[in-house]
C-alpha cells in the first residue's frame, strides 16, 4: 500500500529540510525516501499514519523487518531515518512528542566464526600428509612439507592459538606425551590433548629437525631466523593457504584461527561438553565460548528429532 497523502507531505517536507538545511546528498535522500515509505506502507497496513505512528507502531514495524530476515544494521539504519523524521515533526511543532524516543536499536548479533567441515579438514590433513611423504628425503621440499604437517595435526589436535603453536618449545615433543601444557592469554596454563597422527606428525619433524645443525640445538619446536627465534606465525599462516589452495580448499575461508575454530566445533558435533571446550581453548570467560553455541542447537535439535518418540 502506498503512504497516505498526509505521511506522504510530511516525508516530502522532512526532505525538503534535509536538502535545503542539511545538505543530504540526492543518495541520501533516496535511502531515507525508501526507508520512510517502508515504514509508511507497513505502519498504512495496519490502519494507521506514519506521521501519528506511536511506539509500538513503530515496533511493530521494526519486528517486521527482524521477522523478514534483514540484518541488525538495515534495521538500525531505517530506525535511524525515523528518528530524524519524527525529531523533525517534534521541532517544527507538527507533533506533540517523539515516538523514537523510548525505542531500543536493534541489537547487532555476533558474527558466526569461520571453520571448516570434517570432511575439508580431512581434506587438508591428507593433503599436507601426502606432500609430506612424496617430497625427496633431505631437501629443503621434505623439510617444509614435515613441518606443515606437524603444524597442522597439532593444531587441528589441541586447538591452540597461533602465537601458542609456533612459540611451542621443543620438549613437547621430546617427552611425547598425549597431553601436555601450555601458557596461554594472562599466563594462564592449561592442559591440551595430542592426537596420535599428531603425535607421529610432531616425531617425523623433529627426526628430520635433528638432521640440520641450524636447527637442532633451538629450543624451540619450529626454529627460525626470525627475531624471536621460532616460526613466524605469518609465514605459518601463508604456507596453510597454499596448502589449502593445492587441496581445492577456498583461500579466502582458510586461516590458523579458522583450524582453532574447526577444533571447537567438530568437538561439540561430536558430543563434547561446552565447558571442557572452554577449557580447551583456555576462554576464561564462557561467554567467548558461546559462540559455538549454534553447534550445540544443531546438535540437540538432531537428536530430538531422531529419538525423542512424538517427534515428527
Amino acid at each position: 500500500m502506498s503512504p497516505t497523502v498526509s505521511s506522504a507531505a510530511r516525508i516530502e517536507a522532512f526532505l525538503e529540510m534535509m536538502a535545503a538545511e542539511r545538505g543530504a546528498s540526492d543518495n541520501t535522500l533516496s535511502s531515507y525516501r525508501r526507508d520512510l515509505e517502508d515504514a509508511a506502507a507497513h505502519i498504512g497496513a495496519a490502519g494507521g499514519r506514519l506521521s501519528e505512528a506511536a511506539p509500538d507502531d513503530l515496533r511493530a514495524f521494526l519486528a517486521s523487518l527482524s521477522a523478514q530476515g534483514f540484518a541488525a544494521t538495515t534495521q538500525t539504519r531505517k530506525l535511524s531515518a525515523l528518528r530524524q523524521f519524527f525529531h523533525f515533526l517534534y521541532t517544527e511543532g507538527l507533533r506533540a512528542n517523539d515516538p523514537t524516543g523510548v525505542l531500543d536499536s536493534p541489537k547487532k548479533g555476533r558474527p558466526l566464526p569461520k571453520t571448516l567441515s570434517e570432511e575439508e579438514t580431512e581434506k587438508l590433513l591428507e593433503r599436507t600428509a601426502a606432500e609430506a611423504h612424496e617430497a625427496p628425503p633431505g631437501t629443503p621440499a621434505h623439510l617444509a612439507a614435515l613441518r606443515l604437517h606437524a603444524l597442522l595435526e597439532v593444531l587441528y589436535a589441541s586447538g591452540l592459538r597461533v602465537s601458542e603453536l609456533v612459540g611451542l618449545p621443543v620438549t613437547v615433543a621430546l617427552r611425547d606425551e598425549r597431553f601436555f601444557a601450555v601458557r596461554g592469554k594472562g599466563g594462564k596454563e592449561r592442559i591440551v590433548p595430542l592426537s596420535a597422527k599428531a603425535r607421529t606428525a610432531m616425531q617425523a619433524w623433529l627426526k628430520e629437525r635433528a638432521t640440520r645443525k641450524a636447527l637442532a640445538d633451538s629450543p624451540w619446536l619450529f626454529p627460525s631466523g626470525s627475531h624471536s627465534g621460532h616460526l613466524p606465525r605469518q609465514v605459518f599462516a601463508r604456507d596453510l593457504k597454499a596448502v589449502a589452495a593445492r587441496a581445492g580448499i577456498a583461500t579466502a575461508k582458510i586461516s590458523p584461527h579458522v583450524l582453532r575454530h574447526a577444533f571447537a566445533s567438530h568437538l561439540l558435533q561430536n558430543g563434547a561438553d561446552l565447558r571442557a571446550v572452554q577449557e580447551l581453548l583456555g576462554h576464561s570467560d564462557i561467554s567467548t565460548t558461546q559462540i559455538y553455541t549454534h553447534v550445540l542447537e544443531k546438535r540437540l535439535t538432531e537428536l530430538v528429532q531422531k529419538h525423542h518418540p512424538l517427534a515428527d
